[in-house]
């Protein structure tokens, strides 16, 4: 029966267009927003929880038990099914479904419910990658292989939002940052940074690097050349926050001088 009181989510998914965009224009829409967008958005009947559920069911009982099913339980823990709830379902698909699935099911689950994930050697200041996965308030996503190549490292995406305000999760891993780069606009515009785990540094042309901590937060005018990323030694996470203006765009320019780079702490 339908909860009357259950409050729409609107589910924002861009794996189709950043992985498969120029290869699969069809199907990477279809996957982010009809797939996403509509299929899993229309939550009047049956909740995100309820269908992380009927999902993570369907791919265990097919079998399929690589990156994809692991998106998923993700997707399941963040929806409020608990570990208890996760162990049970799985179990029951072992008899249902097949008991070496249940077993490879299984071996995901423990990773993404992992409740004490094992924390490696950091000093106070600095941050694995994969604390900051384990421990990440909003979802991580993929590689951000489609700006890979104004990045020197790698770094991760997952848009938060797609509406009223663009809003990015970017977590980069140690010694990860972008390119110099300048958001155009002719009015407005400009980009906000919010740290959320970590340590990195932010610099605009002509000033000396700013070190950014959890908490820090960076507005970045328009049309003003900078970069960002992570310290040579600890991983970093940051929201990023397209601020709204007329004609707006992005220039990428030369990467950060490796050796200027490399005398940062």
């Amino acid at each position: 029966m339908a909860d009357n009181n259950r409050k729409a989510v609107k589910v924002v998914q861009t794996a189709g267009r950043q992985q498969l965009g120029e290869f699969a224009p069809d199907f990477a829409r279809y996957n982010d927003d009809i797939l996403f967008g509509e299929v899993w958005s229309k939550n009047d009947v049956l909740s995100l929880h309820d269908r992380s559920i009927v999902t993570v069911s369907a791919l265990v009982a097919s079998g399929i038990t690589d990156s994809s099913l692991k998106y998923h339980l993700q997707s399941a823990k963040n929806n409020g099914v608990t570990k208890a709830e996760m162990a049970e379902i799985i179990t029951q698909l072992g008899f249902y479904g097949g008991w070496p699935k249940a077993w490879a099911a299984f071996n995901l689950a423990k990773e993404v419910y992992n409740d004490t994930p094992v924390v490696a050697e950091t000093t106070s200041d600095n941050e694995t990658l994969e604390n900051i996965m384990a421990t990440s308030l909003f979802p991580v996503g993929g590689e951000n292989v489609n700006y890979a190549q104004y990045f020197d490292g790698t770094s991760y995406l997952n848009m938060l939002s797609m509406d009223q305000v663009i809003i990015g999760n970017v977590t980069f891993e140690p010694g990860c940052r972008n390119h110099w780069h300048i958001h155009h606009a002719d009015k407005g515009g400009g980009q906000m940074l919010l740290v959320t785990a970590g340590r990195g540094y932010y610099q605009e042309w002509g000033k000396a690097p700013q070190e950014l901590k959890p908490g820090d937060v960076v507005h970045i005018p328009a049309n003003v050349k900078h970069w960002h990323g992570a310290a040579p030694n600890s991983a970093f996470q940051h929201l990023a926050i397209e601020v709204p203006g007329e004609n707006t765009s992005s220039e990428w320019c030369e990467a950060v001088d490796a050796a200027e780079y490399n005398k940062l702490k």
